[in-house]
C-alpha cells in the first residue's frame, strides 16, 4: 500500500510509522498567493506542495494552507523559525498538519449497525407536543 501524499513510511525495529511532512499554516492574510508560500518555506527545505483553499462563494483564500515538505527535519525547522513571525502584516501560526479520519460519503461517520444513521422526521413529534399543551 502507498502512503498518501505528505506522508513517510518508515520502518523502526519492526513497527511501521507514518511520519508526516506537511504543516499547517494558520493566520494567513486574504492576499496571500501559493507562490508567496512557496518561496517563503523554501528557505528551510524542498517544498513539494502549497494547498491554499479558496472559498467557494468570494473566490478568495480561506485565511489559512497547507505546506508539504519532502523530508520531515524541513518540518520542524519551519515550525521554529516561522512561528510567530510576521508575513505579510499578519502573524503566522504554524503546526504540524493532522490527518482527519475520512468518511466514506463526506459526513457523518457509519454508526454501530452499519450503514448510516437516518435522522427521524421532527415535525410529527412537534405536532403532538404542541396538541398536549393545548388540552
Amino acid at each position: 500500500m502507498r502512503p498518501k501524499r505528505g506522508l513517510c513510511r518508515c520502518i523502526i525495529q519492526g513497527k511501521e510509522e507514518i511520519i508526516s511532512s506537511k504543516i499547517f499554516v494558520g493566520n494567513l492574510s486574504y492576499e496571500t498567493t501559493q507562490s508567496e508560500l512557496a518561496s517563503l518555506f523554501a528557505e528551510v527545505g524542498h517544498v513539494t506542495e502549497v494547498f491554499l483553499p479558496v472559498d467557494r462563494i468570494t473566490g478568495r483564500p480561506r485565511g489559512f494552507a497547507f505546506v508539504t515538505f519532502a523530508d520531515e527535519a524541513a518540518v520542524t525547522n519551519a515550525i521554529e523559525r516561522f512561528n510567530g513571525q510576521e508575513f505579510n502584516g499578519r502573524n503566522l501560526r504554524i503546526t504540524e498538519a493532522e490527518d482527519r479520519p475520512r468518511t466514506a460519503m463526506g459526513g457523518q461517520p457509519p454508526s454501530r449497525h452499519g450503514g448510516y444513521k437516518k435522522s427521524k422526521p421532527k415535525g410529527s413529534r412537534r405536532n403532538i407536543r404542541g396538541k398536549k399543551r393545548s388540552l
